[in-house]
């Protein structure tokens, strides 16, 4: 089979993968082919037992088309999420679908030698445990937070710049990383609130304010993959030291770390709430974090005070942003999402006193419908952008 044949084939179930099914009219426009060639070409991955028809297309008035879908196990993709405390490990089939629970772990990141080391240990082990062929795995996909050069697999400020090459190494697979705000955006822009969007902008709310940004309907990086530090826009005169070594940013008044802190004190001061001290002073990341939004969700005053005072001030730094951007639509997503509805408001409110009304009127503001599970979305996604890189002959080949 030759190199064009088989990029050919990579691009088809590349399209495949992003979609619930194409006619052969689509595949031909999705890869640039003739829709002879796009026939041939589904036709032999059909004999290899890669795609499956799955039914006619709905009707738009004519005869309707014949789709194509992938065979769920076909390939797996491997996707992990991480943030600065909690990592966790997926395998997905070539439908998208999980093929073992998600794998959660308390992983610190800040000053951790060993970081780099235990998520590849846990890699390994997920890989070694999950009931697939392991020769059907194409790819780990990873979404970490830090500033991520992704063409160059480095992670210079948690994991160092050989992060990538190192998992590759010690698992086996190709590996591509990158950065956790701009992974959740590539979810989005393939399957959530910012398909279709020219220009968007996806916050992830979390234990930091990370960006990504859609410009002209592309994942935009920046020129070495930084672009979207939007917790460190300077925001604040408050003498208050950002995890990045400046003081002010805007991540000082407004991460969840800001408000597992603010809630602590207004505790120990003596108002009431769902919460408790104890609770908010686990070592286990994922169960405080889950305890806050879980609070909001029953109406908590406490929180939803903390939420509504931190939403505020994101929408001051959205403000700025608007101002140079202008985006179409601007969406909330990451682990602070869960809270819902409440962020909606004061965001709006701030928007409306800092900006420019004409540029506020056709912005719209929403919470994503990917949820929490939106990094593992993107980072499954990232291989599968990057499925050139990806040794598939043996699959292709059958």
């Amino acid at each position: 089979m030759s190199k064009k044949t088989i990029l050919n084939k990579k691009n088809i179930i590349k399209s495949l993968f992003l979609t619930d099914g194409l006619s052969f009219a689509e595949i031909s426009e999705q890869i640039g082919k003739s829709h002879s060639l796009a026939m041939k070409l589904v036709s032999e991955l059909v004999d290899s037992g890669v795609l499956v028809e799955k039914g006619l297309a709905p009707s738009s008035g004519g005869r309707r088309p014949q789709t194509h879908s992938l065979i769920p196990d076909t390939f797996f993709l491997v996707a992990v999420a991480m943030d600065q405390f909690v990592s966790r490990i997926a395998i997905l089939d070539a439908n998208r679908k999980l093929v073992v629970p998600v794998k959660q772990m308390e992983l610190g990141l800040a000053g951790n030698d060993q970081a780099l080391e235990k998520i590849t240990d846990a890699i390994n082990e997920s890989i070694q445990q999950a009931p697939i062929d392991k020769s059907k795995i194409l790819g780990i996909g990873i979404g970490m937070p830090g500033f991520i050069n992704a063409a160059k697999g480095a992670n210079y400020t948690f994991l160092g710049d050989i992060a990538g090459a190192y998992i590759k190494e010690k698992t086996g697979y190709p590996t591509f990383i990158e950065n956790d705000s701009s992974t959740i955006a590539l979810a989005e822009i393939k399957y959530g609130q910012a398909v279709n969007e020219k220009n968007a902008m996806i916050l992830n709310l979390s234990w930091g304010i990370g960006l990504g940004m859609i410009l002209d309907g592309k994942l935009f990086r920046g020129n070495d993959g930084f672009a979207g530090e939007f917790s460190h826009i300077p925001l604040f005169k408050n003498g208050k030291l950002c995890s990045c070594g400046k003081t002010g940013c805007l991540e000082t008044e407004t991460s969840l770390s800001y408000m597992i802190r603010k809630a602590k004190a207004e505790i120990r001061s003596g108002r009431a709430t769902y919460l408790t001290k104890n609770n908010l002073d686990e070592t286990d990341h994922e169960a405080v974090a889950r305890q806050f939004i879980d609070a909001a969700i029953l109406g908590d005053t406490l929180v939803i005070e903390i939420i509504s005072a931190v939403a505020y001030n994101i929408g001051r730094g959205i403000a700025i942003l608007m101002h140079l951007i202008n985006p179409g639509k601007i969406i909330l997503s990451g682990r602070m999402a869960g809270a819902g509805r409440i962020w909606l408001a004061p965001i709006q409110q701030a928007i409306n006193e800092f900006c420019i009304p004409r540029l506020v009127s056709n912005t719209k503001i929403e919470l994503s419908q990917l949820g929490h599970e939106a990094e593992i979305i993107g980072a499954a996604t990232l291989v599968i952008e990057n499925i050139k890189h990806c040794p598939m002959e043996h699959i292709l080949n059958k």
